[in-house]
């Protein structure tokens, strides 16, 4: 049976948005004050591997690059290690400004669904799931979670596996 978001009963508390109002440096601080409360108060649990926030589950997609959230290859938000939420400025991929987790709050998740379809994203998912080792791993290849990463394909994005 299928639902639509609109039939699940999600209360307005629960729902934590970026301000988009802000320029993406603000946002990046404003969602991490955000997040830091929530954890004080209980909220949202904090992983006692890495002491930093854990999500249940986390679901992520992946660009043709490879890339996962804002964390692009090459760049350096992917060696980001302190804070929880940071910024990208200069993003290869429209819109050049954004907000994004860091790796260390993604890989503290209990679990990641990682979402793929595309043809075009053949050629990193076969990178990504045939541990090609490249100096530099994929974004995707550093999705790493405390539990199960699930990878969920379409036939086009699974074609060269």
């Amino acid at each position: 049976m299928l639902f639509s978001l609109l039939q699940v009963p999600i209360l307005r508390g629960k729902v934590y948005a970026i301000n988009d109002a802000l320029p993406a440096d603000g946002a990046a601080d404003d969602y991490e004050t955000c997040l830091t409360h929530l954890v004080k108060s209980n909220v949202i649990s904090v992983s006692a591997a890495t002491g930093f926030p854990k999500f249940d589950l986390m679901l992520l997609g992946m660009g043709p690059d490879g890339h996962v959230a804002s964390l692009f290859p090459g760049h350096h938000l992917v060696k980001e290690n302190e804070k929880w939420v940071t910024f990208i400025k200069d993003s290869p991929k429209p819109p050049p400004e954004g907000i994004t987790f860091n790796f260390p709050v993604i890989n503290s998740s209990a679990n990641i669904a990682l979402v793929v379809y595309g043809a075009g994203k053949a050629g990193s998912v076969h990178a990504a799931l045939r541990n090609s080792q490249n100096s530099d791993p994929l974004p995707v290849q550093m999705v790493s979670p405390e539990g199960e990463l699930v990878w969920f394909l379409d036939k086009d994005a699974a074609s060269n596996l």
